[in-house]
């Protein structure tokens, strides 16, 4: 019996550094394959291949939602409802008077400098 127990252990044995060996194997794997995808996905994304905004028409930002001004660039959901409420706040004092008559004007939004404001003025309108 003792023969047996010692065969048993040695398959044992055999099958646990065999499967240490599969499973470093596998780890190598992986990792020259992420290596691969990531230097793969670097020279596909070079500098001349920038993602551009399109709109179908401009926004004008006297009476678009939300939702609208947030498809802008560097405008997000706390801006673009930095824009409404002022806007709001605005007609509310000034008896319906548009908010915004030009690009300068938006630059009296908290959150809003000259630096966004050329960024974004090709994709307004002031009506």
């Amino acid at each position: 019996m003792k023969a047996y127990d010692r065969k048993n252990n040695m398959t044992k044995a055999g099958l646990g550094r065999i499967q240490s060996f599969a499973f470093i194997i596998s780890v190598v794997i992986c990792v020259l394959s992420s290596m691969f995808f990531i230097s793969f996905n670097f020279m596909s994304f070079s500098s001349d291949n920038r993602c551009e905004i399109e709109l179908d028409e401009k926004i004008n930002t006297n009476d678009s939602p939300v939702a609208s001004m947030i498809r802008l660039p560097n405008i997000g959901f706390v801006r673009a409802e930095a824009i409404e409420a002022y806007r709001e706040d605005f007609m509310e004092k000034n008896g319906n008077s548009p908010a915004f008559v030009n690009y300068i004007d938006l630059q009296n939004v908290k959150g809003i400098g000259p630096k966004t404001v050329k960024n974004i003025s090709r994709w307004l309108k002031f009506e």
